[in-house]
């Protein structure tokens, strides 16, 4: 084996294969969201700890967007791709206690940081809010809940989109941009939380969300109700819902803001 060969050999032996993927794409995207300076300010650690609940959480979400993987099996997974280069964590700190600190610690401030998140990408990526589209939909789950938190939406009985009147669910709320479809907000509800009494919290975020500028918001027709298009008129905000089986119940104030409110 001759010098150059020798030295070929060396720098094979030196090398180190990591899988990069689109871990740049999302890093930059998180750090244009300024997701863990968000989350840093609502959920602030000791000086003394290696790195931030922010830091954590912005891998957490490298991980479910490339290579969805449990909990106990991230540092695997940080080790064998770029995470170290592209976040500056060391992937031996990513266990699964850590991961579950850092999602313990943010659970209290979900609503204000996702509202804030909204707000930063509305600005940071020009998005229109001029068109908002609300809805809501549930999730079936198998098993018994017997044991739930009251502070957080848990799973019940209710009536799924599935017919499935026999499984537990829990359900979701969306709100997407007309520009592009992008999600602005989103909510997780009671199994058995009805939908109607949802619309008038969810309007009242995405109005201080998308502040100062004014919105239509397009939904289904959960949207029509006397509660809901009362404060819908009050707050300002235009919509277009379908015209609901019962109309008694989708009489509307109309008449005195026409601009206001449209029901087809």
């Amino acid at each position: 084996m001759d010098q150059r060969e020798r030295q070929q050999a060396r720098y094979v032996a030196a090398s180190i294969e990591k899988t990069l993927g689109a871990l740049p794409v999302v890093a930059d995207y998180c750090r244009r969201l300024n997701l863990a300076g968000i989350i840093d300010l609502a959920c602030p650690i000791r000086d003394l700890a290696d790195f931030t609940h922010g830091q954590v959480i912005e891998t957490l979400i490298a991980n479910r967007l490339t290579s969805p993987t449990p909990l106990v099996r991230v540092a695997d997974w940080a080790r064998e791709s770029a995470v170290e280069e592209v976040f500056g964590i060391d992937p031996a700190l990513l266990n699964d206690d850590r991961l579950g600190r850092a999602l313990d610690a943010i659970a209290p401030e979900l609503d204000h940081i996702i509202g804030t998140v909204g707000a930063q990408a509305i600005t940071a990526f020009g998005i229109d809010t001029s068109r908002l589209h609300w809805d809501m939909t549930s999730i079936s789950l198998y098993r018994a809940y017997d044991q739930t938190d009251d502070e957080y939406a848990a799973p019940k009985f209710g009536h799924p989109k599935d017919r499935r009147v026999d499984l537990n669910r829990i359900q979701a709320g969306l709100a997407v941009a007309g520009d592009g479809g992008i999600p602005v907000f989103q909510r997780a509800y009671d199994g058995g939380a009805g939908e109607v009494a949802q619309v008038v919290a969810a309007m009242t975020e995405l109005t201080k969300m998308t502040a100062p500028r004014d919105f239509l918001l397009i939904g289904d027709s959960k949207l029509v109700s006397y509660g809901n298009v009362s404060a819908m008129i009050e707050a300002g905000v235009g919509f277009i819902a379908p015209r609901p089986l019962y109309p008694h119940a989708a009489k509307t104030r109309q008449s005195s803001s026409p601009s206001s409110s449209t029901i087809s």
